[in-house]
């Protein structure tokens, strides 16, 4: 496996040694009055690695979102939506077996400038990653918790929430990326689930010596709430900076 297929295959690892920002362009369809609603957003999702020493990182995921909404609402909503940040810390080599993992603290962040879009409150809770390499295959698993933490305005639901990241990835020589995933949230005072299960691809390029990626998938939501979303897809272009 020479350095470009190590890297390929490094982009679907949040916890590798290297400095990525992906931008993800969702599109999500039905749901919202009479099944008619639309969601676009941008999801801007740096992930900045720090060496603490020779044997510990400490892995920094930030999710920025944008919204725009539209047949859900009585009216089009848009906003930057809540921030959320994931701090891992991280052995700096997998094991003998391929394993690289993290484990540390999640915050939220009340960012949103649409308070439609927004849980309008301070969050905090742990956060896990699991990610074990043979070969050309990847197995992930993400997780993380985040309750409420402090004052939550009195028209709000006390923020309660679980996400759970799966993925299977197979990179090709060509370094294209073949992957299935699913990306499940679980509101725990309503007792709700969202399950989209994705398929998609990403390709490794290079220009002027410089590399990214350009992916993409499409999903169907095998669970969600009363006026979620059915079906939707994403585009995305990663920026990469191998460190």
């Amino acid at each position: 496996m020479d350095a470009d297929d190590k890297l390929a295959q490094q982009l679907n690892n949040p916890v590798a040694d290297l400095i990525s920002v992906p931008f993800q362009n969702n599109f999500d369809y039905g749901g919202g009055r009479n099944e008619q609603g639309f969601r676009y957003s941008l999801v801007a999702q740096p992930v900045v690695p720090f060496h603490l020493n020779t044997d510990w990182n400490l892995i920094t995921r930030t999710i920025i979102p944008f919204a725009h909404v539209e047949r859900v609402f009585p009216n089009q909503e848009s906003g930057l939506g809540d921030i959320l940040q994931a701090f891992w810390f991280s052995p700096s080599k997998p094991t003998s077996w391929g394993l690289t993992w993290g484990l540390g603290p999640a915050a939220l962040y009340p960012t949103a400038t649409n308070k439609l879009i927004g849980a309008d409150q301070w969050g905090a809770g742990p956060t896990g990653v699991g990610v074990l390499t043979k070969g050309p295959f990847l197995a992930l698993l993400l997780a993380n918790h985040v309750w409420a933490v402090g004052g939550v305005p009195a028209e709000r639901e006390r923020v309660n929430q679980s996400y759970v990241q799966s993925a299977l990835a197979y990179t090709s020589p060509q370094r294209t990326t073949y992957f299935v995933s699913t990306e499940s949230t679980y509101n725990a005072n309503s007792g709700r689930w969202i399950v989209p299960l994705q398929l998609g691809l990403n390709q490794l390029l290079r220009v002027g010596g410089q590399p990214f990626q350009l992916g993409g998938l499409v999903r169907y939501y095998a669970e969600t709430p009363p006026g979620g979303p059915k079906w939707g897809f994403q585009l995305r272009l990663t920026l990469v900076f191998p460190k």
